[in-house]
């Protein structure tokens, strides 16, 4: 991927957003505490992140270890002040019948991903003792991948992420917001599944659901495919053309307590086509044709994080002065093909609307 010069010629680089997926992961969300230390402890902590990649990744060369660091909307103008990403916003909560897409309280997102866990873990580690009292984690998933990349539920997800050059297109801002080229939008929820419920099913009937074939992984024809299966409801076509967003989703569980999920993570250069997604979702399309998935997964958090390029991130001064919260809600612009580097810090199909496939 080529990058676009800045004023003095310095290539912008993304956060590893792109980075390949991999057998393990942890997402760590967590809330900045009150006060200007804490603020000004998180500011300096951004330019610290690059280097404790770099020494945990050292010890392990083969782990791909990669890291991406997210900001909500509420604590932004506290740690950075303005400007702000043009599409920044609190996740958008949707009620329609039973169904609830919850929105939870989170400041700072952290997607951290390698081969195994250890690295995982350290690199977790290392970033919660640098912040040490600055924040609050308020959820921590550790996320496995299970056998050959299907969910708890049986079927295999993540077949029509975007990849290559169509990765760039899909998840990193170019020039509709210039100030914030190469980075990127992230929404991420954990479901939780009813399995009993679903393992009573016929192979058939929650292949009808999902909208793809559970073994095989194959896309069930229009024909027989329901307009409220999964995979008809979350693609997004815009002007004839689908919306691709990168997700990395993971499974998790405790089979001791009978929890066992889903975490749902996408990237795309503007929240608005996950924000369809999960309209088509939760009320349907048209209204009560809704995705039946949710008849056995709950939403049980719900966030919405900017991810700044990791140029933007090693440039935040320690010592800058946080600001009170904007007041006004941010305008969208259109998006446009952005051309940029991805892969510095080494950290995923959405047709009238994104595939969990």
């Amino acid at each position: 991927m080529n990058a676009p010069k800045t004023a003095d010629t310095s290539p912008v680089i993304a956060q590893a957003v792109s980075a390949p997926l991999t057998r393990a992961a942890i997402f760590l969300v967590a809330t900045l505490n009150p006060g200007a230390d804490h603020c000004a402890t998180l500011r300096s902590f951004c330019a610290d992140i690059p280097k404790l990649l770099r020494a945990i990744e050292f010890r392990d060369l083969e782990g791909e270890l990669s890291g991406v660091v997210g900001f909500g909307s509420e604590a932004w103008d506290r740690i950075f002040g303005p400007p702000r990403p043009a599409e920044l916003h609190p996740f958008r909560e949707i009620r329609a019948g039973g169904r609830h897409a919850v929105s939870t309280p989170g400041d700072l997102l952290f997607h951290i991903r390698a081969k195994n866990m250890d690295l995982c873990f350290e690199l977790a580690t290392q970033f919660m003792e640098h912040l040490g009292t600055a924040v609050s984690t308020v959820d921590e998933v550790q996320g496995f991948r299970y056998f050959d990349d299907r969910d708890l539920l049986g079927f295999v997800d993540g077949t029509e992420n975007p990849r290559g050059a169509a990765v760039t297109e899909a998840v990193l801002i170019g020039e509709e917001d210039p100030a914030f080229t190469a980075g990127s939008y992230v929404i991420v929820q954990k479901y939780l599944h009813d399995l009993n419920a679903w393992n009573a099913l016929s192979t058939e009937a929650q292949e009808r659901i999902i909208g793809r074939t559970k073994l095989s992984d194959i896309e069930l024809d229009d024909s027989v495919k329901p307009t409220s299966a999964h995979s008809a409801l979350t693609t997004i076509v815009e002007n004839g053309k689908e919306i691709k967003i990168l997700r990395d989703n993971m499974p998790f569980g405790r089979p001791g307590q009978g929890e066992f999920g889903t975490y749902f993570i996408g990237y795309s250069r503007s929240p608005r086509t996950i924000e369809q997604m999960l309209e088509n979702m939760f009320v349907g399309r048209p209204a009560g044709n809704y995705d039946r998935l949710l008849d056995f997964s709950r939403a049980v958090t719900g966030n919405l994080f900017f991810v700044p390029s990791a140029t933007f991130l090693e440039s935040v001064a320690g010592d800058q002065p946080a600001v009170a919260e904007a007041s006004a809600s941010p305008t969208a612009a259109p998006p446009s093909s952005p051309s940029v580097h991805d892969g510095s810090l080494g950290i995923g199909s959405l047709k009238g609307d994104i595939r969990h496939e």
